[in-house]
């Protein structure tokens, strides 16, 4: 084989392994988001539970970051503490740990099975439960075909020249071996992934288990990295999880590294192939980590305070200055291209009412007044971003305009006074019932709580499609954004009869929230009905949309 097309196999193969992984994790987030967050919420019972409720979720969605992102808001939120999150990301390495075990199994014959059922659960069915499943299943059947990919092309490597040096010089340098893979690791960001990479290799006799083993050991390392690298931008009280569970995970990795080069570790008893005692090794050490890490998650969440100290002065002007204008003056005299920027600063303008919208849940449950006054402070920026657009576009109307780009001008105008009104009902209506709801210390019932975050769910799966709908201008996806109005409808008013059930059956905690939980479901509709809006123009210019809903008259 040519090493250009080698490569090209082998790339294509692993790209397709890391899509995989994301397809998998990305239908469950869709399809069960709602309950897996309601289950690491509702884990409060210790350390030992949490660490148990993160294993099940990192098997779940595949990936042990995703775990560590969901624990690093609900701390930000007051929902979880830094030792229980950390003990949760400690017990979802472990769950990775179970998926690489999984996997690993020779499931080929499974293939052709997973690619019909998932295409066509995905394709033949219109419930997002029945499609989401469908992606699932195709996800897992995409991993499967791409370890077989990587098994094909990684196959004329057993006869290279080149691979017996290079094996040769990892084997006398294990340090950089471990180095090499916890790049590759936060390099993919998927710690998964390249364990699987590195199973595979050792299962066609391409890496030797003395210089694996130190590999699988950098790979934990580098995917402790990757949650560090995504919460960065967070609150300083996110951040102390994933620096812990670094912590934990770096110090394990070179002690065991050390004991790897002081003497011989009987591995030998993991397995009988040296694949196998590769998965059973980077199983048994995440097990072992958890045991022994967890009964001093008190004392890492003490360290990782003292490496990220709570800030001494609070933001400064600069950090809370206005994000800078799209928009030029100088572009009044070219409509298109000033319709353009103004369509950009709109995008953006709809970002920040999305940064509003997405914690208002978490803030719901456990957020306190301080971080409630902190979301509701970005409405300020959303009020002068609807200001500016709508007095630039207005001075772009005074020139000369064709039909079509006065049209535009309209409807840019129109959905950036909703988006305003969107951002006055997050700060005015919902983050208040979020101050009633913690100045009173109420609860929400089970039921009620779910009810209300698929309908969140939904309304901000429904916000990105409309943003995307107002840059693409797509007909088929501003087609999907309306038909989600009547879905949307439909959810609102099946949740209203189910909350006066419970009322009917005297349920306390429906009882004692029954004001914050209809006000905060007719919130999330007229929200909705908003983002609706910048499907229209685009459908009825194509002829998609009726003038009337009323009947004709007889």
């Amino acid at each position: 084989m040519l090493p250009v097309a080698f490569l090209i196999h082998l790339a294509g193969a692993v790209m397709l392994l890391l899509w995989a992984v994301r397809m998998v994790r990305t239908g469950v987030e869709r399809a069960h988001g709602t309950r897996l967050k309601s289950a690491l919420r509702g884990a409060k019972g210790g350390t030992a539970q949490m660490a148990l409720v993160g294993m099940v979720l990192a098997v779940v969605l595949q990936s042990s970051t995703a775990v560590g992102i969901l624990t690093a808001g609900f701390v930000t939120s007051g929902i979880l503490t830094v030792s229980t999150g950390i003990a949760a990301l400690l017990g979802a390495d472990l769950g990775s740990a179970l998926v690489v075990k999984i996997l690993s199994f020779d499931l080929s014959g499974l293939i052709p099975f997973l690619l019909l059922v998932g295409s066509t659960m995905f394709l033949k069915f219109e419930a997002r439960g029945v499609k989401q499943t469908g992606r699932i299943v195709l996800g897992i059947a995409f991993i499967l075909l791409s370890l077989q990919m990587v098994g094909q092309a990684t196959e004329p490597l057993r006869d290279s020249a080149l691979l017996p040096g290079l094996v040769g010089y990892l084997r006398g340098d294990p340090l950089t071996a471990f180095l090499v893979a916890a790049v590759i690791a936060w390099v993919v960001h998927s710690s998964v992934a390249t364990v699987l990479l590195f199973v595979t290799f050792a299962s066609g006799g391409m890496l030797p288990l003395e210089v694996a083993l130190p590999m699988v050991l950098g790979a934990n390392l580098g995917g402790g990295i990757i949650a560090v690298w995504l919460t960065r931008g967070m609150e300083i009280e996110a951040r102390r999880i994933p620096i812990g569970n670094l912590i934990f995970r770096g110090v394990a990795a070179v002690l065991v590294l050390t004991l790897l080069q002081v003497g011989d570790l009987p591995v030998h008893y993991l397995g009988a192939t040296e694949a196998v005692q590769l998965v059973n090794f980077h199983l048994a050490f995440n097990l072992v980590l958890v045991l022994l890490a967890l009964p001093f998650v008190r004392s890492m969440e003490r360290l990782a305070t003292l490496i990220l100290p709570d800030p001494v002065v609070a933001a400064s002007a600069e950090a809370m200055a206005p994000i800078a204008s799209m928009l030029d003056r100088a572009l009044v005299g070219n409509p298109t291209v000033a319709l353009a920027s103004a369509k950009r600063e709109l995008l953006r303008m709809g970002e920040i009412v999305a940064a509003m919208y997405h914690p208002v849940m978490e803030l719901m449950d456990g957020g306190n007044l301080d971080k409630i006054a902190r979301v509701r402070a970005l409405d300020d920026e959303v009020n002068r971003k609807h200001t500016d657009i709508k007095l630039f576009i207005a001075e772009v109307n005074r020139g000369k305009l064709t039909e079509r780009e006065s049209k535009l001008g309209g409807d840019l105008t129109n959905f950036s006074i909703n988006l305003e009104y969107i951002g006055d009902i997050i700060a005015k209506s919902l983050l208040s019932l979020a101050e009633e709801r913690a100045q009173k210390k109420l609860r929400f019932s089970p039921e009620g709580w779910a009810e209300m975050c698929n309908l969140h769910n939904r309304v901000g799966a429904n916000m990105q499609l409309a943003l995307n709908v107002l840059v693409s201008g797509d007909v088929e996806s501003a087609r999907q954004l309306v038909k989600e109005k009547e879905e949307m409808r439909k959810l609102g008013r099946d949740s209203h009869d189910r909350h006066l059930e419970r009322l009917r059956n005297a349920h306390a905690d429906s009882i004692d929230t029954s004001d914050i939980h209809l006000e905060t479901v007719r919130s999330l509709k007229e929200i909705n009905s908003l983002l609706v809006t910048v499907a229209y123009p685009i459908l009825t210019e194509s002829g998609h949309l009726l003038e009337s809903r009323l009947a004709k008259s007889i």
